[in-house]
């Protein structure tokens, strides 16, 4: 279900492709079933392709990880989650419109030119 540019991350590579990532990260975490998260897809998939080498887009099918889901409190999906030096640093849980997303991850991605 990832788009190009969207790497699909599970509980065994979570922490080597998200927490050590030198990029920002965003991780939208996801299932088959979930009607909201097929409608936020398309927005992930062209943040994937608009930030390419500037952000890192993950996805985890949380039916097939149940352990990094439950390590970050993921109660409910689409839960996306903006990683940032290997901890969380914002958060959306729900569907929201692509630009809502996109804001985050220009704050995101501005604080780590600045740093």
């Amino acid at each position: 279900m990832a788009g190009a540019g969207v790497l699909e991350v599970t509980d065994a590579n979570f922490d080597q492709e998200v927490l050590k990532s030198e990029q920002p990260v965003l991780v939208d975490f996801w299932a088959a079933w979930c009607g909201p998260c097929k409608m936020i897809a398309p927005a992930v998939d062209n943040l994937a392709a608009t930030y390419a080498g500037k952000l890192k887009v993950a996805k985890v099918n949380v039916d097939q990880n149940g352990a990094t889901p439950s390590r970050y409190g993921i109660r409910g999906i689409p839960a996306l989650l903006f990683f940032k030096g290997g901890k969380v640093a914002d958060q959306i849980v729900g569907y929201v419109p692509q630009d809502v997303i996109e804001e985050k991850v220009q704050k995101l991605i501005a604080g780590t030119q600045a740093a």
